[in-house]
């Protein structure tokens, strides 16, 4: 290596350590899920998913709380607040429309499609700065086979998925 080889490696060093230390603090954290949160945010309160539907499926709270836990606190920095006025974040999920129409029908009239859309009304506050990160619905469908009776829970378990999916990047990205 030449000297001014050698002279522009190491001068550029400090322009760019200088740079990074510039550029780097008001990101607040990135993960490899995508999700960037907030410095101030550590811990979230994630309380049981109301389910104001008609599904028959009496689950569904459970199933979509444990899956947005596992999104928001397995796959981030945050941990889980243990109580809900301590927390730094809170997301409250309300499922508001669970809906199972038939979109194809047999000949002898039967449906042979049918469509589960579950609907859910998310809100999602920082509460130190008490400012509201998010405040919309989400909605998602599949389909299945409704001469299988366990098919229609698998569907629904795939939408909350989807769902679940969807409110942890809305709920990320706005960072």
């Amino acid at each position: 290596m030449n000297r001014s080889e050698h002279y522009r490696s190491h001068s550029i060093a400090p322009v760019l350590g200088l740079l990074l230390s510039v550029l780097l603090p008001g990101c607040g954290w990135y993960s490899f899920s995508g999700a960037s949160i907030p410095d101030h945010i550590d811990n979230i309160s994630i309380p049981l998913v109301q389910d104001n539907s008609v599904s028959r499926i009496s689950t569904l709270d459970a199933q979509m709380t444990e899956l947005l836990i596992n999104r928001f606190v397995r796959q981030t920095r945050l941990s889980l607040a243990t109580r809900p006025e301590n927390a730094n974040a809170s997301l409250m999920v309300t499922i508001t429309r669970y809906q199972n129409l038939p979109t194809s029908v047999s000949g002898n009239e039967q449906a042979t499609r049918n469509r589960v859309t579950i609907t859910a009304s998310v809100k999602y506050v920082d509460q130190v700065e008490d400012q509201s990160l998010l405040d919309r619905s989400f909605s998602a469908y599949e389909e299945y086979d409704p001469l299988s009776p366990e098919q229609e829970a698998i569907a629904a378990l795939a939408i909350l998925d989807k769902l679940v999916d969807d409110i942890f990047t809305a709920s990320t990205s706005n960072w």
